[in-house]
């Protein structure tokens, strides 16, 4: 038998806060609604809008971490992979659920987007250093900021990005 390939990759923006909750070996499961919007163009050319909400289940210290830095909002990434399950409703009813269940979620935005600094997996924020390095004299050392090409004349050519 051939082995398969289950992969889900979800870039977004969280719907609600992540509502943690615990099983009954003390283990956090965390879930969280990941609204991604995508366009299209109609056949008058006219350009809609969607967002889906995908159902993203999160496990272990993962969890506790998304409880304790994301919010309504945050962006994020989240690998994972795609499961289907059936559970018996109270009503007696077979109910079905497709969901992520999360292998990595990665904190996207900054401190700027109101989030606190995000720590790697496995360690602690780190306070800022604060301060540029043109503050600290290394201005001649580095290339400049992007934010600084507005001082540079134009000279009629268009600039060489990198990507």
């Amino acid at each position: 038998m051939a082995r398969g390939f289950n992969k889900a990759i979800l870039m977004g923006n969280l719907a609600r806060d992540p509502e943690v909750r615990y099983t009954t070996s003390k283990q956090a499961v965390a879930k969280l609604t990941v609204a991604v919007n995508r366009q299209w163009k109609t056949k008058e050319g006219e350009v809609q809008d969607q967002a889906d909400f995908i159902p993203v289940v999160v496990w272990g210290v993962q969890a506790e971490n998304c409880e304790r830095y994301l919010r309504k909002g945050s962006s994020v990434l989240v690998e994972g992979r795609i499961q289907v399950r059936s559970y018996e409703a109270g009503t007696g009813e077979r109910r079905w659920v497709t969901e992520v269940v999360a292998q990595g979620v990665t904190f996207l935005g900054s401190r700027r987007d109101g989030g606190e600094a995000y720590p790697s997996e496995g360690e602690q924020a780190i306070p800022s250093r604060g301060g540029s390095l043109r503050e600290k004299g290394f201005e001649d050392d580095y290339v400049r900021d992007i934010s600084e090409l507005d001082d540079i004349k134009d000279e009629g050519e268009d600039a060489d990005i990198p990507f």
